[in-house]
């Protein structure tokens, strides 16, 4: 059986690995893009010089033909279903047994005037690395960013690690407030600014401005102003790389994005779509239809390997998480955590007096159970929150076990105290911590949840 996979990120990649641990079938992984896989999400730092480019590689070249995983670059303009072809703009064709198609995602554009002129571009692809490498010259004074969301902090990293000034356009009064609760909100934009970041809150770009040849040199903002710039970053969010399946396949049944079922198959029998792209008709409780984080693509490549090698296995992707850095803030969060929590939800809110670490615990107060870890600066252990999270666990019993999850280095100042005397102070009780932080209790835990 030939199993063809459209896309060769994490999604694709993790499929192709699978299906090769389980069967002997002929794999073949296409890709536009680049010849192999890399980590798109250390993209940054091969910019910022802390890897050379050939480090983004998971895999030495020599892999994918040991393991019998044939890669082929090229554009599929069109998927033939009925007869089963894949259609390359090249010209060729290649037929397939059953498909998965694993194309990602693409930069949002809302048809500023300007946005396809040279040196305007987003930060998702290998062909954007390259192509802010060749903006970042001698002739680049001032990059502007547009999008308050991760990556636009990323771009505005990036550059800013070269000294090349930013000046940064977030449509809202603080950064990522749609995602961020307030103070953690806050938190960051005071952050961002201190460090020389020109941040520009209730702003959005109205224009580029073409300077003569084609290329862009100024934005114009939604308040008139002009800035002159020599690059224009549009981050914005992104969308379901989907428009070839739209134009070409249309018995596949779209939504925002390729819509499937809990085994990720999509309206045709034997084609499949993961990761990015796709969007599950029927998440679970608390999960949005199309989630573009790293994890959930690696697992939904597992999920489908399984599929199509005769073991159906539905998705079931465990809790919430998501973790970024902005610039020297790190940040986690396990659970709900929402920028507007309903009536419901109730948080313990802990902040550094130097403003840059924080932790925020969330929980239900008709139930008592824990919701929610948001943290800022600070690192708890996954597993540890995952367990209680999945069990509902009371956030008093989580209070006096919070040592058990801190994932700090040994010396670090421990902030657990000031945590319970929070809860206290807002209930009136006098809950007292009975775990301190220790790598042998929080294994201890594990163990015992585990049955080892």
């Amino acid at each position: 059986m030939h199993i063809a996979i459209i896309g060769n990120g994490i999604s694709g990649i993790t499929a192709a690995r699978f299906i090769r641990k389980l069967s002997d079938h002929k794999i073949t992984v296409i890709s536009a893009e680049t010849d192999y896989f890399f980590s798109r999400t250390a993209i940054m730092y091969a910019y910022m010089g802390h890897m050379r480019k050939e480090d983004l590689k998971p895999y030495e070249d020599w892999f994918w033909e040991k393991n019998r995983i044939d890669l082929k670059r090229g554009f599929v303009s069109k998927i033939d279903s009925q007869n089963k072809q894949l259609v390359f703009k090249e010209g060729a064709n290649m037929g397939y047994d059953k498909l998965i198609i694993a194309c990602g995602s693409t930069p949002n554009k809302f048809g500023w005037p300007g946005q396809d002129l040279d040196r305007v571009q987003g930060m998702y692809s290998m062909q954007d690395l390259d192509g802010m490498e060749a903006a970042s010259d001698k002739n680049l004074k001032r990059a502007v960013i547009v999008g308050g969301g991760l990556i636009g902090i990323e771009m505005a990293e990036m550059f800013h690690s070269r000294h090349i000034p930013v000046t940064f356009l977030v449509r809202e009064d603080l950064y990522w407030n749609a995602v961020l609760p307030t103070e953690e909100s806050k938190m960051v934009s005071k952050h961002i600014v201190e460090n020389g970041i020109d941040l520009r809150l209730e702003t959005e770009l109205k224009e580029i401005i073409d300077d003569g040849t084609g290329t862009a040199c100024a934005a114009i903002t939604n308040k008139g102003e002009r800035i002159d710039c020599q690059f224009v970053g549009l981050t914005a969010g992104v969308h379901p790389n989907i428009g070839f399946i739209k134009e070409s396949a249309p018995e596949i049944e779209v939504g925002k994005g390729i819509l499937v079922d809990e085994k990720l198959e999509t309206s045709v029998k034997d084609i499949y779509a993961i990761g990015d792209c796709a969007q599950l008709r029927n998440p679970n409780e608390g999960r949005r239809p199309i989630e573009a984080v790293w994890y959930t693509g690696k697992m939904m490549g597992e999920t489908v390997a399984y599929t199509v090698c005769g073991k159906p296995q539905a998705y079931n992707p465990t809790i919430w998480f998501n973790s970024a850095k902005f610039v020297d803030i790190e940040y986690q969060v396990y659970g709900t955590v929402l920028a507007k929590a309903p009536e419901n939800h109730t948080s313990i809110y802990w902040e550094h007096p130097e403003g840059r670490k924080s932790i925020r615990i969330v929980y239900d107060n008709k139930t008592s159970e824990i919701v929610g870890f948001n943290l800022m600066g600070i690192r708890y252990r996954h597993e540890v929150c995952e367990k209680w999270l999945k069990e509902k666990t009371s956030v008093e019993t989580v209070l006096q076990n919070l040592g058990l999850a801190n994932f700090d280095p040994e010396f670090y100042k421990e902030y657990e105290t000031e945590v319970v005397k929070i809860y206290n102070q807002q209930t009136g009780k006098n809950l007292q911590l009975k775990q301190k932080r220790s790598l042998t209790a929080a294994l201890k835990f594990l163990r015992k949840a585990v049955g080892v």
